[in-house]
């Protein structure tokens, strides 16, 4: 996808089309996305908001809509999968599509790129980008070069040819780190890593990372598109529009960011074993810890009790928080033991099992947000311990008959 947040966002607000337009929050938070406009200043993905606004302090800057975002994206995964079965998604706004089986149904590779594209603008007003090519590397690096709303196929027998003319850092892989070592030895372009001999590209990064670079420099990428993507984990984080002294702050906010993850868990039927947290404070610096429950869980206050005590045993040397996060990890699929009851089930058992009357409780929140949105309900305080309940907060305005 074309921009993607942005585009979103554009398709709601016409009538900011052709003006510089970022996705972002705070000055403290980091740009989402940014429109081809706004690029054209310099400004990208990951870029501090504050340092955006100054290099184009005339953009229009949006806060970011996630839940729009994920309904759009499953949209479009929905066009994508009724293309081809062997479809393989890797981010909200990206996958990768075997459309070998498809051709006799579809057409030819360019014919099925361009229902796609058609099919993407019709539904939802946005563009995206398609490459072509024999394997999953080129295909991505052919979509880069396709954009913004375009389509560029690499035929097989032009795929080295076509390598051959990229810089280094276009391998895939290869961050700022390998690519300085790689440059230590000479190897700055694809070419020079296809030209050189294994084991000094192995010399250069490491055995497994050399012979992997040398084989993408020849276009050789046997990795198949795989149909289904387990999520490795989930998490969620926060930066303070101030920076923090207030440490009971902070916990609330960790507070949140837990509810977040243990809803997403619940949401795709899955459990945790493994909770971190990270913390970075006034001077940038960065701490995580984490843990490894004795039984994975989805429930919101169990994971909030293991944050918090994680939290604890964070050293900021007396100084404020800028931004903490917390991430859910180790997922599996929930068991039966794990298995969602009914609510009638949850609290009919409350007395009897606390856990069950803590999911009861998140499934209370859950069945709110899924019918008045997630802002309708939250956390209301911290719980303490020895308390079953999570305490939560529900919008007076609403009526939940």
């Amino acid at each position: 996808m074309d921009a993607f947040f942005a585009s979103v966002e554009l398709a709601r607000r016409p009538q900011l089309r052709g003006l510089p337009v970022i996705v972002g929050g705070s000055e403290r938070a980091v740009v989402l996305a940014a429109t081809y406009e706004a690029r054209a200043w310099g400004i990208h993905s990951a870029m501090p908001m504050s340092v955006a606004r100054r290099m184009c302090p005339q953009a229009v800057v949006i806060p970011p809509d996630m839940s729009a975002y994920r309904e759009v994206s499953r949209s479009v995964m929905e066009i994508l999968g009724g293309i081809t079965a062997l479809m393989e998604q890797v981010s909200v706004d990206e996958a990768f599509l075997d459309v070998s089986g498809a051709r006799r149904r579809l057409g030819r590779p360019t014919a099925i790129a361009e229902r796609i594209r058609t099919d993407v603008r019709r539904r939802h007003g946005i563009s995206c980008s398609v490459g072509i090519a024999s394997t999953k590397f080129v295909a991505k690096i052919a979509s880069g070069h396709a954009k913004p709303d375009g389509v560029m196929l690499v035929p097989r027998d032009a795929t080295v040819a076509y390598l051959r003319e990229l810089p280094v850092g276009a391998l895939w892989g290869v961050g700022e780190r390998t690519e300085a070592a790689l440059a230590r030895w000479g190897l700055t372009t694809v070419a020079d890593v296809a030209d050189s001999d294994v084991a000094t590209v192995q010399r250069a990064v490491g055995r497994v990372a050399g012979a992997h670079l040398h084989d993408l420099a020849w276009g050789r990428d046997p990795r198949p598109v795989r149909p289904v993507r387990k999520e490795k984990s989930i998490g969620a984080e926060s930066t303070f529009a101030r920076d923090e002294h207030d440490l009971g702050r902070v916990q609330t906010v960790v507070l949140e960011l837990t509810d977040r993850c243990a809803g997403r868990l619940r949401e795709l039927a899955l459990v945790g074993r493994t909770v971190s947290v990270k913390v970075r404070t006034s001077d940038f610096r960065t701490l995580t810890r984490s843990r490894t429950l004795s039984t994975p869980s989805d429930v919101s206050r169990e994971l909030f009790l293991t944050a918090r005590d994680l939290l604890a045993t964070v050293d900021l040397g007396g100084l404020p928080v800028r931004l903490v996060g917390v991430r859910v990890e180790g997922l599996a699929a929930a068991s039966e033991r794990m298995s969602q009851p009914t609510l009638e089930e949850a609290l009919a058992r409350a007395e009897d099992d606390h856990h069950a009357a803590e999911r009861g409780a998140d499934q209370v929140m859950d069945l709110v947000r899924t019918r008045f949105g997630r802002g309708a309900i939250a956390p209301g305080s911290i719980a303490t311990p020895g308390r079953s309940e999570l305490p939560t907060t529900i919008s007076p305005v609403l009526d939940l008959s």
